[in-house]
């Protein structure tokens, strides 16, 4: 079902879910700078054939992305971002245990989340923070030379584009576009089905977009917050040819969440959600399966607590810690 939902600053969202309301876990899926929700279209199938309608699985356009209203300037932040997440949990995940992914800018929105929304962090029952970083990107050399000036050019010049040349005209001529994507956003091998969808997200992106989110990237330092996930089941994914956020970042940011576990994908880029969609698939099954568990074990432990209360006449019992 396709929804909308309106931002705390009066921006309007579109979101995506899947599954039943009231299934007893909820995935949230946040896409990564310059994408939307299609990126995760190949954990939605999977998920999907998985379980069916039994889970809950939740996408959405970013601010400022895909068919979400764009936003102005100073409005393009992880913080806000974070805010958003929130709302789409209040809205379409109201109830029950959650399993979030983050690809890129998504998984620093989820690094957001405790300061922004910390009363939700008690229903997290997994995280997968996919190609990203907890901070330091003003360190990234995209493995180009003179790094500073072309690092701080290429946001710059594809605003320039979209400022300049209709989305028609851009798709035209994408040279520009696709070099980005299959130079610094995808390793190998190189499906050209998954590099056109980039490219042609990258296309749809406003300038505002691209500036602001940058300016707010370099920005980015989101260590220390995550010790507010100490022993969530945790896994952070890289591709060890990811340039812009190298597996470097991936070691700093697992080891900042005590029990995390880190995986290095040989090959691969950036986009691990279309380059190593089976992978991220996998773990995001694992992730869903421990909530499913413990959702169930807690159901079980409450049902049995419930009944040794009403054999024992102490009606109150099995609610106090369980319900």
């Amino acid at each position: 079902m396709r929804h909308t939902l309106t931002t705390h600053d009066g921006l309007t969202l579109h979101v995506t879910t899947h599954g039943r309301a009231d299934a007893a876990v909820t995935v949230l899926l946040a896409h990564c700078w310059t994408a939307d929700e299609e990126v995760w279209h190949y954990q939605v199938r999977d998920l999907l054939d998985q379980y069916g309608a039994d889970l809950r699985v939740v996408t959405w356009d970013a601010r400022g992305h895909g068919r979400s209203e764009k936003a102005p300037l100073e409005a393009c932040t992880i913080e806000n971002l974070a805010r958003d997440l929130g709302a789409v949990v209040d809205a379409h995940a109201a109830n029950g245990p959650l399993v979030l992914a983050g690809h890129s800018i998504g998984g620093m929105t989820l690094m957001a989340l405790p300061e922004i929304r910390p009363d939700l962090v008690h229903r997290i029952r997994g995280l997968l923070f996919v190609s990203t970083s907890s901070g330091e990107l003003g360190s990234v050399t995209l493995g180009l030379p003179d790094v500073g000036s072309a690092r701080k050019l290429i946001p710059h010049v594809l605003a320039l584009r979209a400022r300049l040349l209709t989305r028609r005209e851009r798709r035209r001529t994408p040279s520009i576009e696709r070099y980005v994507v299959n130079r610094l956003l995808f390793g190998e091998p190189l499906r050209l089905r998954d590099a056109g969808l980039a490219t042609d997200q990258l296309i749809c992106c406003p300038p505002a977009t691209m500036e602001g989110f940058y300016r707010d990237l370099m920005a980015h330092e989101r260590l220390a917050g995550l010790a507010a996930y100490d022993d969530v089941p945790a896994v952070v994914l890289v591709g060890s040819a990811d340039r812009l956020t190298p597996p470097p970042h991936a070691r700093r940011l697992a080891g900042g969440i005590r029990g995390a576990r880190l995986l290095v994908a040989p090959g691969a880029g950036h986009y691990l959600p279309l380059e190593r969609s089976d992978l991220v698939s996998e773990h995001l099954v694992a992730l869903v399966e421990g909530a499913r568990a413990e959702r169930s074990g807690g159901h079980r432990l409450l049902e049995g607590a419930e009944a040794a209360a009403h054999q024992v006449g102490h009606e109150a019992m099995g609610t106090d810690r369980l319900g």
